[in-house]
């Protein structure tokens, strides 16, 4: 998501705080939330993906993905 994308939720945000939303700004303000975490979660995912761990031998190992996910 771009800054343009960020700073529209952000506005929409403040007005939501002052004087409301209509509906059709409460669905904008849903979907750009949605397409914001989409976005971070792909961001992390690829952050995960490229982290290495140095081992106390100095062998490196990826870092696996866990079998209990915490919720």
């Amino acid at each position: 998501m771009d800054k343009c994308g960020i700073d529209r939720i952000n506005e929409l945000a403040r007005k939501a705080k002052c004087e409301g939303l209509s509906e059709e700004e409460k669905l904008e303000q849903q979907a750009l939330r949605k397409q914001y975490i989409a976005d971070f979660k792909r961001s992390m995912k690829c952050t995960l993906e490229n982290i290495v761990i140095m081992e106390p031998d100095g062998s490196k190992r990826p870092l696996k993905k866990s079998d209990n996910p915490i919720q």
